[in-house]
């Protein structure tokens, strides 16, 4: 108690105290780290068809990760119009049985896009478990 009244009157006016109770008994040498997800490749379009009877809007990425492909948590595709610069909508991308390639499909009909407007631009996003990420930019394929 001796000390720590020594240490305050030292300090004379500042507002900061600093008591130290000494080492910790249990410390840890190990380091963390982690590395984010790289989106590799992707692609996004749409195109007709006929069984459904509607525009079926697609998007696919390759995605890899240092710490393992599982490390990979969420891939998501924000599609954007960079004539009036708006967000428009975005897709959430699924794991296939390669785990390096996420995909999803959707009807024309559910979505706000138009397979007639080339303005679009998408960004396919990776995240991983630690919410570190990685973005790639394409333009759809459009009529």
């Amino acid at each position: 108690m001796r000390n720590v009244l020594m240490i305050i009157a030292g300090l004379g006016m500042t507002s900061c105290v600093v008591v130290s109770d000494g080492p910790s008994s249990t410390s840890s040498s190990s380091s963390f780290s982690n590395y984010s997800p790289w989106v590799e490749w992707a692609e996004a379009g749409c195109y007709w068809d006929s069984f459904y009877y509607d525009d079926i809007w697609y998007f696919e990425a390759d995605v890899s990760d240092p710490d393992g492909p599982l490390d990979v948590v969420a891939v998501y595709a924000d599609v954007y119009d960079v004539y009036y610069g708006t967000f428009v909508d975005s897709f959430e991308l699924f794991p296939t049985s390669n785990p390096y390639v996420w995909q999803s499909e959707w009807l024309g009909h559910t979505t706000y896009l138009d397979c007639f407007y080339s303005g679009y631009e998408v960004d396919i996003v990776a995240y991983d478990y630690y919410d570190a990420y990685d973005v790639l930019t394409v333009w759809p394929y459009t009529y």
